[in-house]
């Protein structure tokens, strides 16, 4: 039988009692009241353009690292806000901190990017402290090895020899990834490749549909069977122009289209599942349990996508992954843009979730070398999977001349 609207409810809020926490209250017992926080702070970095970086230190010496997914400034003034119910705390507290900040109300709504960055810094500095990797504390590993995707694709897709050529590379590269995700319009311009218009994209005719259906056959055709295709868009598309889209991609087998219309749900998402076969993925950009549910109420997405810097931190990602498992819903994990510190999260909580699927791939020349923030060895994608970190925390040693060098010009080293 169906679960009913109140049975999900029911059921989500039993959530905080979840066994993942229980699990972390075991392990973090003996270490309990021996650590206590004694600052917080932001730094925005150069070539991270959509987050910066969190730090808390304690009277230990220990630090935990997170990424809130707004810039530092805007992080800043919250944290500041935040900070005082947070600062002599045991860090270990985190169900505790993590309800306190993400329930704030007026005249103080909660900024949950801000709250994520926290979280993710509170989880780091729980490994550090009891010396487990994250994943562990979670309650994992289902696994050690956390697929990954990946995203490009050549210049011009209705060139064949463009794709062909560009399929060729990635095949022969080290990365060897099964799955790409690949832009509308990528061939150069376009009524739907951007807003050409300004704040929004015209609704899409027959024309576009047409050049969509080609620019992704050719890339089927490029790269064969055994690499899977997605679509992704960022919001920008009404009803009638993502069923066009969906019906121009579905010959070509794709994995999901991403995001075709707003991240604010409504009732054009149900329209476009009863209109596509196509699977859908979304929730980038959706924060907590509170802005899937509608989602996985009415089993709109075939997948979600959330990212652990918007969406709640490690805390909010596992309570989202434990809702999307009643429906049985599988959970990937939108990265972007982002540093290794979000990367690395993001693969704790691939290892540590049942209905996990997919990590987006956040190393390489396409996100500007971000793997170089990391100390001694680079980390490296090898057969379209990454090993989960084992060291303790988010096992992440950062290099510091690295982090120097890219401050951003209107930030301080750790203000």
């Amino acid at each position: 039988m169906k679960p009913t609207r109140r049975d999900l409810l029911r059921l989500a809020f039993g959530i905080p009692a979840a066994p993942w926490l229980a699990n972390f209250a075991a392990l973090a017992a003996p270490a309990t009241g021996m650590v206590k926080i004694r600052s917080i702070r932001t730094m925005g970095l150069d070539n991270l353009n959509d987050g910066c970086l969190v730090r808390i230190d304690t009277d230990a010496g220990l630090v935990g690292y997170g990424e809130a997914g707004l810039p530092s400034d805007a992080a800043r003034a919250h944290v500041e806000m935040l900070q005082t119910a947070l600062i002599g705390q045991d860090p270990l507290a985190i169900a505790r901190h993590f309800y306190m900040m993400a329930a704030t109300q007026y005249s103080f709504m909660a900024n949950i990017p801000t709250v994520s960055g926290i979280d993710i810094a509170l989880w780091d500095l729980a490994g550090k402290i009891t010396g487990y990797p994250i994943y562990k504390l979670l309650g994992g590993p289902f696994r050690r090895d956390i697929p990954v995707y990946s995203h490009g694709g050549p210049a011009n897709m209705l060139d064949k020899g463009e794709c062909k050529a560009w399929a060729d590379q990635v095949k022969a590269a080290p990365e060897a990834f099964t799955a790409f995700k690949f832009g509308y319009a990528a061939a150069g311009g376009g009524r739907g490749g951007g807003r050409p218009n300004g704040a929004y994209v015209p609704t899409l005719d027959g024309a576009d549909f047409r050049r969509a259906a080609k620019e992704y056959a050719n890339l089927r055709e490029a790269l064969g069977d055994n690499i899977d295709i997605a679509m992704h868009c960022t919001g920008q598309f009404d009803t009638r122009s993502s069923i066009g889209l969906c019906k121009a991609i579905e010959p070509v087998d794709p994995l999901w289209i991403e995001d075709p219309l707003t991240v604010h749900y409504s009732e054009a998402w149900l329209e476009l599942k009863r209109s596509t076969r196509v699977p859908l993925l979304a929730g980038e950009k959706v924060e907590m349990v509170e802005g899937f549910r509608p989602y996985l109420d009415h089993q709109v997405l075939d997948m979600i996508h959330p990212d652990v810097a918007y969406s709640g931190g490690i805390t909010g990602c596992r309570q989202i992954a434990d809702y999307a498992a009643l429906t049985r819903t599988p959970v990937g994990l939108h990265s972007g843009p982002c540093s290794m510190i979000r990367f690395y999260a993001s693969m704790h909580l691939g290892a540590a979730t049942q209905n996990f699927f997919k990590v987006e791939n956040a190393l390489g020349a396409f996100r500007g070398f971000k793997e170089k923030m990391v100390q001694g060895k680079e980390p490296a994608v090898r057969k379209s999977v990454f090993p989960v970190p084992e060291g303790a925390g988010l096992g992440l040693e950062l290099n510091e001349d690295w982090l120097r060098a890219h401050v951003a010009k209107d930030d301080k080293w750790w203000a």
